[in-house]
């Protein structure tokens, strides 16, 4: 049988760290653990699962070779420096009475609660004062009925009696060097170093129950698209005494039609007439939360900016506010009257141009034709 990727077992890039695989493995674990689903196969081979895939990416060694070959069955390891279960720690405990599996640390009764991420969306005014903004979650808290410990009437979890907690158990095998003694995760608790002998009937072991929340948070001024926020405690409730996850809030600035933002700049579009553009104008625009004066100078050219001091938006820790830049684009007329066209005519030629060749046509195009 094909060996599964144990990347999309835990659901972690290729390139995650041993802290990033370290947590989705606890999380996947405390999920499908069988004492928090006593009588699903399914979630056992699902925990099975998980197990050997954290098996060889928490092991530097079987996780390059994975990388390299895309299995890690049937390749051969140093059996001094190979790593995991047959490596140097196995061998020193072999040799030396097991003074190196002495130290090992036991496994905790507590178990951490899980994160929480929300995405909240925000207008380019809220980015331009900040804004309180409460957020209506799904958590898990702390089951009233066990005290959060997971066991029925509030008994705790215990250590796992096979492995003493460790979660790992021995094993002595005869090979081509001697015999060696392998580890591997303990079948009575998974792997997990605890047990719990009678679930909680409400909660069913896992020491939380699913409850409606309200959390105030508050997004300062200036934040980007795609910031995010974390707000400590305010994640999953942890277990038997364990701490409490984070939430995280993904931001995400609502599109303005008005406005292109970039940093704390602010970039909008006006149209002025030939005869404002050529003589000059004032004009009041829309900003984000009031209304600006823009001055387009005699002789605007079509796309020229010009900038209204502080009226974009602010930086996140603070300072001046960026500016608001005006372009302006020069309207000019799909349809001219007869009228209109015979001024332009006249201002072509009191300026010395060329006769538009458009002046030849309608109804004074040929009296325009006629004047030399």
């Amino acid at each position: 049988m094909a060996q599964r990727d144990p990347y999309e077992v835990l659901g972690v890039p290729k390139d995650a760290s041993a802290d990033e695989i370290k947590s989705a493995y606890r999380r996947l674990a405390r999920k499908f653990h069988p004492d928090v689903n006593p009588g699903d196969h399914n979630a056992e081979e699902k925990f099975k699962e998980i197990g050997s895939a954290y098996s060889i990416l928490s092991n530097p060694e079987k996780r390059a070779q994975f990388d390299r070959f895309g299995t890690t069955e049937d390749m051969p390891q140093d059996p001094f420096f190979g790593g995991g279960a047959g490596g140097f720690s196995d061998l020193f405990e072999m040799f030396f009475g097991g003074a190196a599996g002495s130290g090992r640390r036991q496994q905790r009764m507590d178990r951490n609660g899980d994160d929480i991420e929300v995405q909240l969306e925000l207008t380019l005014k809220d980015v331009l004062n900040g804004v309180h903004q409460e957020i209506n979650l799904e958590r898990m808290s702390e089951c009233d009925s066990c005290s959060g410990k997971g066991g029925e009437g509030g008994a705790p979890p215990t250590a796992c009696s096979t492995c003493r907690g460790s979660g790992m158990v021995s094993q002595v095998r005869d090979t081509l060097i001697g015999r060696m003694q392998t580890s591997a995760p303990c079948p009575t608790c998974r792997g997990v170093g605890w047990t719990i002998a009678n679930p909680c009937k409400v909660c069913g072991g896992q020491g939380v129950t699913p409850q409606s929340a309200r959390v105030m948070v508050t997004i300062p001024a200036g934040v980007e698209n795609g910031n995010t926020l974390q707000v400590p405690g305010q994640g999953h409730d942890g277990m038997a005494g364990g701490s409490p996850g984070n939430l995280f809030v993904h931001l995400r600035v609502k599109p303005d039609k008005r406005f292109q933002r970039d940093g704390q700049t602010l970039y909008t579009k006006i149209e002025a007439t030939f005869a404002q553009a050529a003589m000059g104008h004032s004009t009041e625009i829309e900003g984000i939360e009031e209304n600006h004066e823009v001055s387009i100078p005699a002789g605007t050219q079509p796309g020229t900016r010009v900038a209204v001091r502080n009226g974009g938006l602010p930086p996140l820790h603070g300072g001046r506010r960026g500016d608001l830049i005006v372009q302006i684009d020069v309207r000019v007329p799909t349809k001219l009257s007869d009228v209109q066209m015979k001024l332009l005519q006249e201002f072509a030629e009191v300026s010395g141009e060329d006769i538009p060749k458009g002046a030849n046509k309608g109804l004074l195009g040929g009296l325009f034709g006629k004047k030399k």
